[in-house]
């Protein structure tokens, strides 16, 4: 049985998270708080999104990233 190995590098998933076209068409990302803190750690999550002018938002287990800069209307 082949065994896997676990990718530890912040940056190699930084990238590949923007590398999903959500983030190349404006869209929107998820991800599970758990895996954020796991795979990338929390702070590096949060200054990657404030780097790139995202809007980010925590609600319950999952992050929710606005792929985009222009200003977000909460409606309720």
């Amino acid at each position: 049985m082949q065994s896997l190995t676990r990718v530890t590098d912040t940056g190699y998933w930084v990238d590949q998270m923007f590398a999903a076209r959500a983030t190349r068409c404006s869209g929107v990302l998820r991800r599970c708080n758990a895996w954020v803190d796991r795979d990338i750690g929390r702070e590096c999550f949060i200054s990657a999104m404030r780097m790139r002018g995202f809007h980010l938002i925590r609600s319950a287990d999952q992050f929710t990233v606005m792929c985009r800069n222009e200003p977000v209307e909460m409606i309720f």
